[in-house]
């Protein structure tokens, strides 16, 4: 199976007074803005490493669901979010880490199990086998 998703962008402009807009195939987001401000200034809009962490956290959390669903447990709620590190290396700019924090309410699993299944679908999830840099994970299960 090969499943293809795609996405656009227009960008008008240099770097630092340009503007573009990203179009997802889905119109999930359709001509939303981003720019130089709002990937290195803090103004509002979406930026690439926001869209990579929503990426890798929903991945995520799908990869855990599959894996705990395969182990014969079923999560009531997951809550997972993502930081994406953008930062100057080498005199150019990499994304250097992302951080996955997950707080789930899973009955009748144990802290070991959930740990280890946590850990599988960490290393198996597809955009962590994407990125190309130290993905770290905190899971706690929630009582």
């Amino acid at each position: 199976m090969k499943i293809k998703r795609s996405a656009s962008v227009v960008w008008n402009g240099g770097l630092k007074d340009g503007r573009g807009s990203i179009t997802t195939e889905s119109n999930a987001l359709s001509a939303y803005p981003y720019g130089f401000s709002s990937r290195f200034e803090g103004v509002k809009g979406t930026n690439p490493e926001e869209l990579i962490a929503a990426a890798h956290s929903s991945c995520f959390t799908m990869a855990l669901s599959m894996i705990l669903g395969e182990a014969g447990f079923t999560a009531d709620e997951m809550k997972t979010s993502a930081v994406v590190v953008l930062e100057q290396v080498d005199g150019g700019f990499s994304v250097t880490s992302s951080a996955l924090t997950l707080e789930a309410k899973i009955p009748n699993i144990d802290d070991a199990t959930f740990q280890e299944l946590a850990g599988k679908a960490k290393a198996g999830c597809p955009i962590s086998k994407l990125l190309k840099t130290e993905i770290s994970l905190n899971a706690k299960l929630a009582s």
